[in-house]
């Protein structure tokens, strides 16, 4: 027997917002526990640069709680380990620092740390993609983040974008820093080229993301410049002289 749904019933399902009714993201508009991914080269430390400055642009003032990162073996390797007086001031002897053996070791260090609702907030880093890392681990820990209230940063060293449920995902690289005012030989303020591939509450969007810091500012990607060749000018003799 065929049974036919009223459309009664279509007509009170939530419609779905579409990429463009959805506000842009902007720094420090985050109010809320957030799983998010950045994905970066592990030649460089841009992705857990920004993932740090990412967690101080959400933080409260006067944050005073200790704070997690996790890394397993292989992205210990590539990356190195933390280096405490690198840190920003207000985090460095606040550090809790983890070295896994395994991607699923780390992952079980990531899902306890956020159960923990003394941690301010927990970066993890895991390199590639480990078959452990799958669409069902990282609901674990966005029901984690959801239920405990712990913010998560997760950065996917030279990794290829898989399944995931994490709220926002990033795709960064370093970009130039802009020149210092007092001292031109000495390094930039840090800057990271910022693709948000895919987010809940947001649309797509690239910026240029700079650390001020004590938050993130957000800038229109730069435009490349095409240059033309143009015919040099023919003179003022006739077309068809020799």
């Amino acid at each position: 027997m065929t049974v036919l749904t009223p459309l009664s019933a279509f007509a009170r399902t939530k419609p779905l917002h579409s990429p463009a009714s959805l506000p842009r993201w902007q720094p420090g508009r985050t109010t809320h526990a957030l799983h998010g991914e950045v994905f970066a080269p592990a030649g460089e430390g841009s992705g857990a640069a920004m993932a740090l400055a990412m967690a101080i642009d959400a933080a409260q003032a006067g944050e005073e709680r200790a704070w997690l990162w996790v890394q397993d073996e292989r992205s210990l390797k590539l990356g190195g380990r933390p280096y405490r007086p690198g840190l920003p001031g207000p985090l460095r002897d606040r550090l809790i620092h983890v070295a896994a053996k395994s991607a699923e070791d780390a992952l079980f260090a990531l899902e306890e740390g956020l159960r923990c609702r003394d941690l301010a907030f927990v970066i993890g880093e895991i390199a590639a993609n480990p078959r452990s890392l799958n669409f069902t681990a990282a609901r674990r820990l966005s029901l984690a983040v959801e239920r405990h209230g712990v913010p998560l940063w997760l950065v996917r060293l030279d990794a290829q974008s898989d399944l995931s449920s994490a709220r926002q995902r990033w795709q960064v690289r370093a970009a130039p820093s802009r020149p210092p005012h007092w001292n031109a030989a000495a390094p930039g303020a840090p800057a990271w080229q910022a693709d948000l591939f895919r987010a809940r509450a947001h649309p797509p969007g690239k910026w240029i993301l700079r650390d001020e810091g004590t938050r993130l500012r957000a800038e229109p990607p730069h435009q490349p410049s095409h240059s033309v060749d143009l015919v040099s000018s023919a003179g003022d003799r006739p077309l068809a002289a020799g």
